[in-house]
């Protein structure tokens, strides 16, 4: 998934990814498309000598230690302003060339993408971008050889307006310290998080799936009363079940410094909060089994799979939707996936439940015979409380495309590994989803979303 950027998207007509060839080429002499912190135009591509590395080296790195934005190959400059196109060649073997420069000469090394855009005229030439996202492992030093005398082995340079700037050590001293507190801040962020959604229902007896987001570069969402009853329009009008098409919540109010959204006020209602800075959590519950294991006695309950996965899909693109287009989060997000026979199972609720009221039966993640209506054992033991976490990119969960699915199946494996599971089976590493193995309550709904978005 390529970055995304509003301004950019603005100024080029499209998404990056989507960008024709007429849409850059109509850039030269626009006033508008001049240089800037986020947008930088080349002539022809990187020398291939010394000073061609450390200037590729150098302005990935400044505009991942800035804001992120795009590299233009292709089209030349006058004073800042696009000039004039100068098509440059599309072979795989020039990007080669510059992942090998950029990840040997940055520390750590910046991640990128290309986006070719050809010439319809003639395919093997065109513009090449490089878009680059801010990045979270800030700074980014360029350790190739300085081609001018310079007394520092490590520079870091950062984008300020259309030029590039070195910082000083004391700049980059500071940054490194915010780089591994705003870590220790973000797990702080997603504890607290979670934990104020689990104990707004800590009084639920039922298994839930607990789904949390924390953009590791958080936005901001003003709330006041104009924009709050657009916030409320939305989500009384969110579909969030894929496919199903069915509105569901039924009321949206404000809560400390957060949205809250919810279904209604019983033991089965769906509750999301929305913080202001893109953080997100939703308590979802899942339909149950019961099971007699040995007697005649009710000694176990289970749910299937096909359950869980599919209330995961469900929830990554909304709370990824809510940290990209309320608060304007971008970059990445940490998520966390928990799975809880009940709420008082979860860490967070222990000390504020009361454990004589509590007696859950175990539970496991089993499949259902469709015809016999029986449990089919998939689990080889039952887990009060598991969880799952991954790190991924705000537009793949937010989007729904295949790094949604991507993105699920990392944290779906993860979650029925403390039973016994191995893998789903219900989608691929690659984001390939297998239908027939969810379940009667959601098979037709995931088919018909799955198609609409091409992902069959």
């Amino acid at each position: 998934m390529v970055m995304r950027s509003s301004r950019l998207e603005s100024l080029f007509g499209a998404r990056l990814d989507n960008l024709a060839y007429s849409d850059i080429e109509s850039l030269a002499g626009n006033p508008e498309a001049a240089e800037a912190e986020d947008l930088d135009y080349k002539r022809e591509h990187y020398e291939h000598n010394d000073k061609g590395k450390e200037e590729l080296a150098k302005d990935v790195a400044a505009l991942a230690n800035h804001r992120g934005g795009v590299i233009v190959l292709g089209m030349a400059d006058s004073k800042g302003m696009p000039s004039r196109v100068f098509d440059v060649d599309l072979d795989d073997h020039h990007l080669r060339h510059m992942r090998q420069i950029v990840a040997s000469n940055t520390a750590p090394p910046v991640s990128y993408e290309e986006v070719r855009v050809p010439n319809p005229v003639k395919n093997d030439t065109g513009f090449l971008l490089l878009a680059v996202p801010r990045s979270p492992q800030a700074p980014h030093a360029v350790t190739a050889p300085p081609t001018k005398p310079s007394e520092h082995m490590l520079r870091y340079p950062r984008r300020a307006g259309s030029k590039t700037n070195w910082l000083s050590e004391t700049v980059v001293a500071t940054a490194y310290r915010a780089r591994y507190t705003a870590a220790a801040a973000r797990d702080d962020r997603l504890t607290h998080v979670e934990g104020g959604i689990v104990l707004s229902v800590v009084e639920r007896t039922a298994p839930h799936l607990i789904v949390t987001l924390v953009p590791e570069m958080p936005g901001e969402m003003v709330i006041n009363a104009n924009t709050f009853e657009r916030y409320r329009v939305e989500l009384l009008g969110t579909e969030l079940y894929l496919g199903q098409g069915d509105r569901l919540f039924g009321y949206a109010t404000v809560g400390a410094r957060r949205l809250i959204a919810q279904e209604g006020r019983g033991d089965q209602a769906e509750r999301a909060e929305l913080h202001r800075d893109g953080s997100a959590a939703i308590v979802l519950p899942l339909y149950a089994y019961q099971s007699k294991v040995r007697g005649d006695e009710v000694d176990l309950q289970f749910v299937e799979p096909g359950e869980v996965v599919y209330k995961l899909l469900c929830a990554l693109p909304f709370l990824g939707g809510h940290a990209r287009d309320r608060a304007a989060a971008s970059g990445t997000a940490v998520v966390k996936a928990a799975l809880v026979n009940d709420i008082g199972s979860h860490p967070d609720a222990s000390m504020h439940t009361v454990a004589e009221y509590r007696d859950p039966l175990p539970m496991t993640v089993d499949r259902l015979h469709r015809g016999a209506g029986r449990r089919l054992e998939t689990s080889t033991q039952p887990c009060d409380y598991a969880y799952s976490e991954a790190t991924v990119l705000l537009d793949d969960v937010a989007d729904h495309g295949r790094g949604l699915l991507q993105a699920a199946a990392v944290l779906a494996d993860e979650l029925l590994h403390a039973y016994g599971i191995s893998e789903t089976g219900l989608i691929t590493s690659e984001g390939e989803l297998h239908i027939d193995g969810f379940t009667d309550r959601n098979r037709g709904a995931l088919a018909k979303w799955a198609r609409q978005h091409s992902l069959l």
